[in-house]
């Protein structure tokens, strides 16, 4: 977890729903309010919320990388694929 302490926290009913509830100096960290939009990623084990904000810069970041690959080796994976 990049330096930050685990918590343990428990779900909680929200009408038919489930609902965790985080506290108000982690929002507070995270920079998150009521009005900040999350996204929502589970890799099958574990869940993951991350502020829109951050999940679209590290998309770029990703994008930009992957470019960088394809500019550089796009004639060695061509020939991979075949």
């Amino acid at each position: 977890m990049r330096g930050a302490a685990a918590m343990k926290k428990r779900l909680v009913r929200h009408g038919n729903s489930r609902a965790l509830v985080i506290d108000k100096a982690i929002l507070d960290l995270l920079k998150i309010d009521d009005d900040t939009e999350l996204e929502v990623t589970t890799d099958g084990r574990s869940l993951t919320v991350t502020p829109q904000h951050e999940a679209e810069a590290r998309r770029a970041r990703l994008d930009a990388a992957l470019d960088r690959v394809e500019e550089r080796y796009s004639e060695t994976l061509r020939r991979l694929a075949e």
